[in-house]
């Protein structure tokens, strides 16, 4: 992470939508963001395309994909989640999968390829958060999960909570699934279904860390990042030491 916050330093690239589809990889500046993310830790800027994927594999053990948490995961690293925003306060939506603290394996919303991208059992999780217009970024929030979200147990409560008052509704035909229900056969002809899919928010750390005063409206582009002592004094001595030496310049 640490090594990330010295890589945009090197590399402030504002007009992240122009820089990335001039290299055809990006046609929407959410998808610029998504390989500046990748950019950033893989430090592969500049690259040639194929050695910049090669070092993007190198780097991340998990790409992820468009429907499951999370978007990348560090090799023997932190998971990913990145997040776009147009407005500065705007909330981040979720869509089915509750706010982490931690990434456990045995998570139901987790991919097999997720699972077995590696030897592990638990994650940190960075939910990276993009303030954007149309062509150019403006913030960009690093937040560790356990700076902002609760443990796992408070979501999976009130997930199965609902989950086991719709299935007590009478004379319905519900399905197994890992949505929060699945109704069979809704119409007397029996070939209407019924998804019921909870649409998890957060608010943004913009609005959530505001009494921290440190968002600077007026500046082209800043980046903020939030994690806990104990986090911070983990990485390498040298990590932090170049992050010091940054400050200092």
């Amino acid at each position: 992470m640490l090594k990330a916050i010295k890589s945009i330093v090197d590399n402030p690239i504002i007009k992240i939508k122009d820089y990335y589809s001039g290299r055809n990889r990006a046609n929407s500046v959410g998808e610029a963001l998504e390989n500046y993310v990748k950019d950033i830790f893989a430090n592969s800027f500049d690259l040639p395309e194929t050695e910049r994927l090669q070092k993007i594999n190198k780097v991340f053990s998990y790409l992820g994909n468009q429907n499951n948490p999370p978007d990348i995961i560090l090799r023997n690293g932190d998971a990913i989640e990145t997040k776009k925003v147009q407005n500065q306060t705007s909330s981040l939506a979720l869509n089915s999968s509750y706010p982490k603290s931690k990434l456990f394996v045995d998570s139901p919303m987790l991919q097999n390829a997720c699972k077995n991208c590696e030897d592990w059992t638990e994650k940190d999780i960075i939910y990276i958060v993009g303030h954007t217009n149309d062509t150019d970024l403006k913030h960009l929030w690093f937040v560790y999960g356990d700076c902002f979200a609760a443990d796992k147990e408070v979501y999976e409560k009130i997930k199965k909570t609902i989950s086991s008052g719709i299935t007590e509704i009478p004379d319905v035909e519900f399905t197994e699934t890992k949505e929060l229900g699945k109704v069979k056969k809704v119409d007397p002809l029996g070939v209407t279904d019924l998804r019921i899919r909870g649409m998890w928010h957060i608010d943004n750390p913009q609005k959530i860390f505001s009494y921290l005063n440190k968002v600077d409206t007026n500046a082209k582009f800043q980046v903020l990042c939030l994690m806990k002592t104990e986090k911070f004094n983990s990485f390498p001595t040298s990590d932090k030491t170049a992050l010091q030496n940054l400050i200092k310049n």
